[in-house]
């Protein structure tokens, strides 16, 4: 017992716990946001209304619908991964410094979780979609697995990936021929909140966000594979900080060219294998192994992604070109709250209406400058502050006494 505590680290003795950025992981985490905010905006923040396409012109049709399928192929489904990666990564870092101080960071987390969903249903009253509370209750999850083995973690977080709830669904119709799949809960939620994101009444709107808003989003979530997609994510990103996957290194680099080459070819099959099942006849297998194949083939793109971003970590070109996303990522909290704030105000009822008069494209350009002032004042704050205000808040709650 007397060893152990001598053996115990200390702040002062411990000159390698001195917080220092990965840069990558803040322009990973910076081009996740980055792309969140723009698909929210062509999505007009979950306000499926848009122009009559008789209204416009062909070209522009046309244009919107390239930029619609484009940006879904690409980036749906794919940046938020990427960001429920790097969550679990992020715990990892915390973590294992508190483990080198001799502390349990358990019990800390879970309360940081519950400021989450604070901050949850304050971005709720502005857009009825949100992650926040999703990632609140699934990060749960990580604290029963801080102190396992990487393997273990890495055996759980592949277990979560594999869809197993839509399996026993599929296995479950597939042999017995009285059951039937239970009803989508999160619909009968939808038609609510679009109905008052219509109203001029700003009270009204966020009314509907905050209640029907987060119980379709959570729903939706649990029903389409997301909730245990999640799960599994972020306890990939923790076994990717046991095992020191994003330093750079020349073995990392090994590891991350066969991680891209083995992404790369599986990416293809499932595309075409999710297509096929989710334009089956039989509702069984489009609500089953559509999801199964669909969740497996947006991972194996996040990891295509996240592998060209490390691969290129320490390319010249690749640094002055991502540079505007690291102060972007350092401040992701704080960005895609306001881009909620900015997207009500812009496309919902009470504010601008825009949503009826924008299609994919204008919406897109209306991301893009959303994004330029964004970055100008992440810029602007990070000369002056050493977090984001809405960081700074759940920093310093975090660590109350």
């Amino acid at each position: 017992m007397t060893s152990t505590l001598r053996s115990t680290p200390t702040e002062t003795n411990l000159p390698s716990l001195k917080k220092e950025r990965i840069a990558i992981i803040d322009i990973l985490r910076g081009f996740a946001v980055m792309v969140i905010m723009l698909l929210h905006n062509i999505e007009h923040f979950n306000f499926y209304f848009f122009p009559d396409k008789a209204s416009q012109a062909n070209w522009l049709n046309q244009l919107d619908q390239h930029l619609w399928d484009g940006m879904f192929f690409l980036f749906a489904g794919k940046t938020y991964s990427i960001f429920a990666l790097l969550f679990g990564f992020t715990f990892y870092l915390m973590n294992h410094k508190q483990q080198q101080l001799g502390k349990d960071f358990g019990p800390r987390y879970l309360w940081r979780l519950l400021l989450l969903s604070g901050f949850a249903c304050f971005n709720a009253l502005f857009f009825p979609g949100e992650v926040l509370m999703l990632y609140a209750v699934t990060g749960i999850s990580l604290y029963f697995v801080r102190n396992k083995s990487a393997k273990f973690i890495l055996f759980t977080a592949l277990v979560f990936l594999m869809q197993p709830v839509e399996w026993l669904l599929y296995l479950r119709s597939a042999f017995d021929s009285d059951f039937s799949l239970p009803a989508k809960l999160y619909a009968q939620y939808w038609q609510p909140v679009m109905d008052a994101l219509h109203t001029d009444s700003f009270w009204t709107t966020i009314s509907s966000n905050i209640t029907n808003g987060q119980k379709f989003s959570m729903l939706w979530a649990i029903e389409n594979g997301r909730f245990t997609q999640t799960i599994g994510l972020f306890m990939l990103g923790l076994y990717f900080g046991k095992s020191s996957l994003f330093k750079h290194s020349p073995s990392n680099i090994a590891r991350w060219k066969r991680i891209f080459m083995g992404v790369a070819i599986c990416c293809i099959p499932l595309y075409f294998a999710k297509n096929h099942f989710q334009q089956a006849e039989l509702l069984a297998i489009k609500r089953t192994l559509g999801i199964v194949f669909d969740m497996w083939f947006k991972f194996s793109f996040t990891l295509i992604w996240v592998s060209i971003f490390m691969l290129l970590a320490e390319n010249t070109t690749f640094k002055r070109i991502t540079k505007p996303l690291t102060a972007y990522g350092r401040m992701s909290l704080t960005n895609y709250i306001t881009q909620s704030i900015f997207g009500g105000v812009v496309y919902f009822g009470y504010g601008l209406y825009l949503a009826k008069y924008c299609g994919t494209s204008l919406s897109l350009l209306i991301g893009i400058a959303m994004l330029i002032v964004q970055i100008t004042f992440c810029n602007w704050w990070l000369k002056h502050h050493r977090q984001g205000p809405f960081e700074q808040l759940w920093h310093r709650w975090t660590w109350i006494k």
